[in-house]
């Protein structure tokens, strides 16, 4: 399978058709909508289309705020309520008004890039407990949501995939939504994308260190996964600063046949294949991390607040 070196659907989409010189692929369906919070949607119809992205049968629901670095409380509150819409569709289809949901914030939180989600977690509304103890204080047909953060395997020595089938299978949520950081095939999209999906999640897939699925073949309920890439690797820098490098020369001079087919050609794998042997590929995350993930934090936060 093509090696796309990115979590997100609508990248993988694009790299299988450069590779292939395709205009369509089988078992694709995209729509795309809205400009300075942009949509797109790419549905994964059958096992062909599966097999060419490499992504189960399912939906993929990407936002792209644009310029999320000078994002202000409009703009963060604004991207959230797409979040809530987007995620709601999805929470409508795979479960019922009053059932219950676990929420998991997957990742590091002692390591910037990979802290989202445990840092979603704290913002979410907790209700599981209050129905139990206290529901005078809640609205009638409050939904019962629970949230976690199991940590990841190099602190607690338990694989993410056992913490969360012990918990699902007692406490017994009927819908699992998933927070995690991705890898991405673009700068722009770092901390300023967001996926969701309803097929799940494979924990430590963006850096080639995949455990266990969460999904439903694996934890027997819906899994919707919400995942914002914080990371690229060295090579995807390096082959878009060529094309930058590229663009530069040509504004300065007239074009040339040899750049204009460098610029075309994917050149990822050429670029990976020099860096690896010295270990110079790289994971690289931007010096504003922190900052991106705190406004990102609230826009997951308030997204999955208001959609449940």
């Amino acid at each position: 399978m093509y090696n796309f070196r990115t979590d997100l659907a609508c990248e993988r989409r694009e790299l299988y058709q450069k590779a292939n010189g395709l205009d369509e692929i089988d078992g694709i369906e995209t729509e795309q909508k809205g400009d300075d919070i942009r949509i797109n949607t790419v549905k994964v119809t059958n096992e062909s289309g599966a097999r060419a992205i490499g992504k189960p049968v399912g939906t993929y629901i990407t936002v792209d705020i644009k310029n999320f670095k000078i994002a202000d409380d409009d703009k963060i509150q604004r991207a959230s309520e797409v979040v809530t819409e987007e995620l709601k569709k999805l929470i409508d289809v795979h479960s019922a008004k009053t059932d219950d949901i676990l929420v998991v914030g997957l990742g590091n939180r002692f390591v910037t890039p990979d802290s989202l989600g445990p840092k979603v977690i704290t913002d979410i509304e907790i209700t599981r407990h209050l129905l139990k103890y206290a529901p005078q204080y809640l609205e009638p047909g409050t939904r019962p949501v629970s949230a976690v953060s199991p940590g990841v395997l190099g602190t607690t020595g338990i694989e993410t995939f056992e913490i969360i089938k012990g918990i699902v299978d007692n406490i017994k949520p009927k819908l699992l939504i998933v927070i995690d950081a991705l890898a991405s095939r673009s700068i722009e999209r770092i901390s300023s994308t967001i996926q969701i999906a309803d097929t799940g999640i494979v924990p430590g897939s963006g850096v080639e260190n995949a455990r266990k699925s969460l999904n439903q073949e694996n934890l027997g309920i819906p899994v919707i996964a919400l995942g914002i890439p914080t990371v690229v690797d060295l090579g995807t820098i390096i082959d878009e600063g060529l094309d930058l490098f590229i663009t530069k020369l040509q504004e300065k001079a007239e074009s040339n046949e040899y750049l204009n087919k460098l610029k075309e050609k994917d050149n990822y794998e050429e670029i990976k294949e020099a860096l690896t042997p010295n270990n110079y590929n790289m994971i690289v995350t931007p010096k504003e991390i922190d900052d991106l993930i705190e406004k990102m934090k609230d826009v997951i936060a308030r997204g999955i607040n208001f959609a449940v």
